[in-house]
């Protein structure tokens, strides 16, 4: 028996192996990639029990890959996707502040009082504040918050 036909016959199992390896990274890296091509190894099943030859194999693999890849992605996305909870500290994002500690991007201290509660602060443009000053919330970073100095 020659080498190609004894690789020839073990091809639905190792097209098997493939769909499960394939699988498996999916279910680590919940990409929603992997699996589309574990579906193409699923179905290239089918030709490698007829002996077709590897490339075509191959080539349905892929095709049913991409294609059920581009046509169902997109639909799985939205399904899945992860939603942003916003927690009690983003209420405070466009709130006005007072710097209650001189704010120095480049010494990396200055506090902001805001909504009863004192951040640690850095300013958006890495310009200085003095204490007493108004600050508008821009974002969070962190445990920080970057404020623009209100006029």
């Amino acid at each position: 028996m020659s080498f190609i036909y004894l690789f020839s016959r073990w091809l639905p199992l190792i097209w098997l192996l493939v769909a499960i390896g394939l699988g498996i990274i999916e279910i680590y890296t919940v990409d929603l990639v992997a699996i589309w091509f574990a579906l193409g190894a699923m179905v290239a099943i089918i030709p490698a029990i007829l002996m077709t030859p590897f490339w075509v194999q191959l080539l349905v693999c892929l095709v049913v890959g991409l294609v059920s890849l581009y046509f169902t992605r997109p639909i799985a996305k939205n399904i899945l996707k992860v939603k942003v909870t916003k927690t009690n500290a983003d209420s405070i994002i466009g709130m006005v502040g007072i710097v209650v500690e001189e704010i120095d991007n480049t010494e990396e201290r200055g506090r902001v009082h805001v909504n009863g509660l004192d951040w640690s602060a850095r300013s958006d443009d890495g310009a200085p504040m003095s204490k007493g000053d108004r600050v508008l919330i821009k974002a969070i970073q962190g445990v920080k918050v970057i404020v623009e100095h209100i006029c």
